[in-house]
């Protein structure tokens, strides 16, 4: 009896964890907002390439304690950054988790290593905020090869 009870627990706080299949699956997001948003991820991949960190910081979305000047740095000495052109961003999807949270998925371009461009497909996490798309932080820099520390 006692194992039986467990396992019924265990179970319930995996489903109350796991939450409503709805809540954790996104849809297609209209043609409008996934042009606009994959546009803004463009830019922003644009401003990085460029090496314009300080208007970058303000492209990316509040993630963390990572001061403008960290985050320059650590962009600056990356192991790599966005190819330029129509090798920066292909392959592209946009999924909508609510009216102001985008998911954009593609294949990467990245330039960095003696090889020339290296491809990696990721998914950018996108927030609108007054009016202006942003991206995650966290995912520029796992783009840009940074590691994150424990």
């Amino acid at each position: 009896m006692h194992i039986i009870r467990r396992m019924v627990a265990v179970a319930v706080v995996m489903l109350a964890v796991a939450g409503p299949a709805s809540a954790r699956t996104a849809r297609p997001a209209d043609p409008g907002m996934a042009a606009e948003a994959r546009q803004s991820l463009e830019d922003i991949l644009d401003t990085w390439r460029d090496g314009n960190y300080e208007l970058l910081y303000d492209r990316t979305s509040v993630s963390g304690r990572e001061s403008r000047e960290g985050f320059a740095r650590k962009l600056a000495k990356a192991s790599r950054r966005p190819a330029c052109c129509w090798e920066k961003l292909q392959e592209v999807t946009v999924s909508a988790r609510s009216g102001d949270t985008v998911t954009v998925r593609g294949r990467f371009g990245l330039d960095g290593g003696p090889g020339g461009t290296e491809y990696a497909t990721r998914s950018v996490r996108l927030v609108r905020e007054d009016g202006v798309w942003k991206a995650s932080r966290a995912d520029i820099l796992s783009l840009a090869g940074e590691k994150r520390r424990r």
